[in-house]
């Protein structure tokens, strides 16, 4: 059963794994331990690998998908997302489940869980990557371009620029500064979402197309959990 920041491995177990035949994968969230037969570990050791090899950013997420994708095909991922707790929204911020931020690469580790028929807000991750993965459920995600040149303070204009439907095992790339919104469906969703950066601690855009106002404000708060 998932749950949270009591339930981490401490670094401390980190010579004792390694002296029973495991590999750790050492976070930085409360010095979490990532066993590597784990499907988290084995997605993290992957990560790490590539992040090592591939320099360049576009490129390094392009080729973080297929990986992503082997995660949320794992049985044991699957199952245990049915008993991650669910996200709350508190004083107007989202919340995103902490499985692993690296102490490396900073990269983020996240879980999602959204009850049915949730339009979130219009909104851009800042200058960080993110892949979004299903697990469960289904989310129309809606992408928007920016029409002005941004000069005039507290005023965005946006226009819709398409939209699309992913289910489970779909994997969207968000680029850094992509205006987007996300809606789910009829049924609970599920997601793992990996980001080059935990959010929370940098401000992010926030767009109203009705009003034209923009404004910016903090990023989901960070619950560490047990994937």
């Amino acid at each position: 059963m998932p749950g949270c920041t009591g339930e981490f491995m401490k670094v401390s177990l980190a010579k004792h794994m390694v002296g029973k035949g495991v590999s750790p994968v050492v976070g930085k969230e409360d010095g979490m331990v990532i066993k590597t037969e784990t499907a988290l570990g084995r997605f993290v050791a992957k990560t790490r690998e590539l992040f090592a090899q591939e320099p360049d950013l576009a490129k390094r997420w392009e080729k973080l998908t297929p990986i992503l994708s082997e995660l949320l095909a794992d049985p044991e991922v699957q199952r245990s997302s049915k008993q991650w707790p669910d996200c709350v929204v508190k004083d107007g911020r989202a919340e995103n489940l902490l499985f692993y931020e690296d102490p490396d690469y900073g990269f983020a580790v996240n879980g999602l869980t959204k009850l049915p028929n949730i339009h979130g807000r219009i909104h851009d991750h800042a200058h960080i990557y993110t892949l979004y993965g299903v697990l469960d459920g289904t989310e129309t995600i809606e992408r928007y371009k920016r029409l002005d040149d941004g000069s005039k303070p507290d005023y965005a204009e946006v226009q819709l620029d398409g939209s699309f439907v992913v289910g489970p095992g779909d994997v969207d790339l968000v680029p850094p500064h992509q205006i987007h919104t996300e809606q789910s469906g009829e049924e609970r969703t599920v997601a793992v979402i990996i980001r080059s950066e935990k959010s929370g601690g940098f401000l992010q855009g926030r767009y109203e197309p009705d009003t034209n106002r923009y404004y910016q404000g903090y990023g989901p708060r960070q619950t560490p959990t047990e994937m």
